[in-house]
């Protein structure tokens, strides 16, 4: 039962993250989505990253769940900047409404995947190790839900003027 709770947590975090960045987002004015606010990204392009991590960390939990190591961590470097940066160049959509509709459908498709899985697998050590460091399924949310709280905060405080 308690595999389950946190298995919900997990996911009720996933959401509220997406919720908050999406409400933020759609709240910031037009011209400004544009504008480059996060070193070299736009919101359009914070977005795309979303969206492709999503699409990620899908395929990453598969690949935790047969005992190998996500492709992603081949790109490893700080911040992810290789991997983020084509992630963007992928995901990217010149329309907001496009892009929005992009990173609706892929968080979508993320948690209803992980609706799939048994609950007792968020936490089991599938032998996959980085750098000596465990990867499980629910390390690999606990840093979604992460970024998404930082990138919310980001966008907060550059849509009030504090950046």
């Amino acid at each position: 039962m308690k595999a389950q709770i946190k298995k919900e947590q997990l996911l009720a975090d996933l959401r509220e993250a997406r919720a908050n960045i999406l409400s933020e987002a759609s709240a910031l004015p037009a011209k400004k989505r544009d504008y480059v606010f996060l070193g070299i990204w736009s919101l359009k392009d914070l977005l795309a990253h979303l969206a492709g991590w999503d699409y990620t960390n899908i395929e990453a939990v598969r690949s935790v769940m047969a005992g190998n190591l996500p492709s992603f961590y081949e790109y490893h470097d700080r911040d992810w900047k290789t991997y983020n940066a084509i992630l963007v160049e992928k995901h990217r959509k010149a329309s907001f409404k496009e892009l929005l509709a992009e990173v609706k459908k892929s968080h979508k498709k993320l948690v209803e995947f992980l609706e799939t899985i048994p609950p007792e697998h968020f936490n089991k050590d599938f032998g996959v190790r980085f750098r000596g460091y465990k990867v499980t399924i629910q390390r690999l949310l606990e840093a979604e839900i992460k970024d998404e709280q930082i990138h919310c905060q980001q966008i907060t405080n550059f849509f009030r003027g504090k950046q």
